[in-house]
């Protein structure tokens, strides 16, 4: 782990697998107190911004197929890994089909992406 932050002291930031960059200028602090939170970033932001470039990826490709599909579906809401799609009840399941695949699909990793797609009245009723 200690690898991530020499590197990130080296080049002056971090990368998301998807080459985002996250400039830390907080390494070179003479302050202890801001150089161990940059540390910190540089631990966690390759993991937390891969899993945010993901969601977005799987975000677009969703509105791109709903709207490729002529659906009346609409996407209305991210929340941390979640997408929350408002649809007519007879689109609902190629609406769950649509979301799981593509959110499965947005990135190829060594482990595969497994997305679970429900549907409710309300959000609380989706979530089971």
């Amino acid at each position: 782990m200690n690898d991530v932050i020499s590197d990130a002291k080296d080049k002056g930031y971090v990368e998301t697998m998807f080459s985002r960059r996250r400039y830390l200028p907080e390494l070179s602090s003479s302050n202890k107190n801001i150089r161990a939170f940059g540390e910190r970033v540089a631990r966690n932001m390759p993991v937390q911004g891969t899993a945010a470039d993901i969601i977005k990826i799987a975000m677009i490709r969703v509105y791109n197929r709903l709207k490729a599909e002529k659906l009346k579906a609409k996407l209305i809401l991210q929340v941390h890994d979640e997408l929350i799609v408002e649809a007519p009840e007879n689109e609902k399941e190629t609406v769950k089909q649509i979301l799981q695949y593509e959110m499965e699909n947005a990135a190829k990793l060594k482990v595969p992406l497994v997305a679970d797609a429900n549907y409710g009245t309300t959000w609380y009723d989706a979530k089971g």
